[in-house]
C-alpha cells in the first residue's frame, strides 16, 4: 500500500468493518472490528509512513501545531457517508495515531438498540442530559442520534460545540451551528458563554472535560435550555461523582445543588461483543432523578442513588437489570456477562 495517500487505508478499514485504525511504527495498521484488535494485513509502518499519512490529513496550521505540542484532535472528510476522528500523538519519540471511523448516515434507534426513554429525553425543553460510558461504547452515537430527532421533529436551534465535529448535521426543522474547538472557538467553556448569546434552544458539548465547562453547561441548563453531553464514567451514578470530584470540597455543595435542580437524566452504555458471531450488542443503564434521588444528590448520599434505580420508576434500570434481560432473551451467557459489570451477583 502506498502510505503518502490516506484514502486507501481507510477504503481497506471500512471495508473490513472496522470502527478504529490503530497506528505505530513497526507494526502495520491495526483495527478495531467488533471490538477486538486485529493486524491488517497491510505492509509494516515505518515513521514517514505515519507522518504521511497524518500530515496528509492535516492543515498546515495543524501539522505545526502538532510538532509543536505532539498532540492533536482533528476531524477529517475524505470518503463519502463516513467521517473520522483522528487523535495524532508520539510515544517512544515516534508518531502515532488512531482514527475512529464514523458513518455519517446515524442508524435508527432499534439499530443502534437504544431505548425508548431516550426519544423520550431528547424531546424535553429543558434540563441537563449526560451520556456516560467508557471510551467506544458509543456515547457519541447516541448524543448525534438525539441531535437528528430534535432536527427532525423540532423548529429548534441547536448549537453544538464539539473537539472535533464528528458527524455533520444538516439542518432539517431545527437550525444547527456547529463549532469546532481549536478551530472555531478558544475553548468548550468560551464557547459556552458565547452560545447563551446565540438565541440557543439546544447546546450540545461533546464532553464535560473540567470545572468551567461543567459550571458553564449546568448554568445553560439553568437558563431554561436543554443541554446534552458525554462523560467518561463506568456508570451513571459514578458519573455524579466525576462531576463532583472536579471542584474543591468547598465547591461541590452548589455543584450537588445546580445537579439536583438541573439533571433530567444519565444515560450509561457498554458496548458488548457478541460471543460466537459478528457485532456488539448495546447495553444500558438509565438514571431518571425522581424526587428521591434529587434529594440524594443534594445530600451527597450517592452510594443510595442505585437502591432507587432498581425500582424501574420513571423508567430507570441498573445495567444489571438490562444485562439479565439480555440473559433471559438468550443474547448473552451469565458467565459472560459478569464479565461486564462490577455488580455481578446481581444478575
Amino acid at each position: 500500500m502506498d502510505y503518502t495517500k490516506v484514502l486507501p487505508l481507510l477504503q481497506t478499514a471500512i471495508e473490513h468493518k472496522a470502527t478504529d485504525i490503530h497506528l505505530v511504527v513497526d507494526r502495520p495498521p491495526i483495527f478495531r472490528i467488533h471490538g477486538i484488535l486485529i493486524n491488517s494485513e497491510l505492509p509494516t509502518l515505518k515513521q514517514e509512513d505515519i507522518q504521511n499519512l497524518l500530515f496528509s490529513m492535516m492543515t498546515e496550521n495543524q501539522r505545526q501545531t502538532f510538532l509543536a505540542t505532539h498532540d492533536i484532535d482533528l476531524s477529517y472528510i475524505g470518503i463519502k457517508d463516513f467521517n473520522f476522528r483522528v487523535n495524532a500523538h508520539v510515544e517512544k519519540g515516534r508518531f502515532a495515531a488512531n482514527i475512529r471511523i464514523l458513518p455519517t448516515i446515524i442508524p435508527s434507534a432499534k439499530e443502534l438498540g437504544i431505548p425508548a426513554i431516550v426519544e423520550k429525553l431528547a424531546r424535553k425543553r429543558k434540563g441537563f442530559i449526560i451520556i456516560s460510558g467508557s471510551a467506544g461504547s458509543g456515547k457519541t452515537t447516541t448524543m448525534n442520534y438525539m441531535v437528528d430527532l430534535i432536527n427532525k421533529e423540532r423548529p429548534f436551534k441547536i448549537v453544538m460545540i464539539e473537539d472535533p465535529i464528528e458527524y455533520v448535521h444538516d439542518s432539517k426543522k431545527s437550525l444547527i451551528i456547529q463549532r469546532e474547538v481549536g478551530t472555531n472557538t478558544q475553548s468548550f467553556a468560551s464557547a459556552l458563554k458565547h452560545a447563551l448569546r446565540q438565541d440557543p434552544d439546544v447546546v450540545v458539548v461533546g464532553e464535560i472535560r473540567d470545572a468551567e465547562s461543567i459550571s458553564m453547561a449546568l448554568t445553560t441548563a439553568e437558563t431554561g435550555h436543554l443541554v446534552l453531553t458525554t462523560l467518561h464514567a463506568p456508570d451513571t451514578a459514578e458519573s455524579i461523582n466525576r462531576i463532583l470530584d472536579v471542584y474543591p470540597p468547598g465547591k461541590q455543595h452548589q455543584i450537588r445543588t445546580q445537579l439536583a435542580e438541573n439533571l433530567i437524566g444519565i444515560i450509561g452504555q457498554t458496548l458488548i461483543p457478541l460471543q460466537g458471531k459478528e457485532g456488539r450488542v448495546l447495553a444500558t443503564e438509565i438514571l431518571i432523578p425522581t424526587i428521591a434521588i434529587r434529594n440524594i444528590i443534594r445530600r451527597g448520599a450517592l452510594l443510595e442513588i442505585r437502591g432507587q434505580m432498581v425500582t424501574g420508576e420513571e423508567g430507570m434500570y441498573t445495567l444489571e437489570q438490562c444485562l439479565t434481560q439480555m440473559i433471559k432473551d438468550g443474547i448473552l451467557t451469565k458467565d459472560y456477562a459478569k464479565e461486564f459489570t462490577k455488580f455481578p451477583n446481581y444478575l
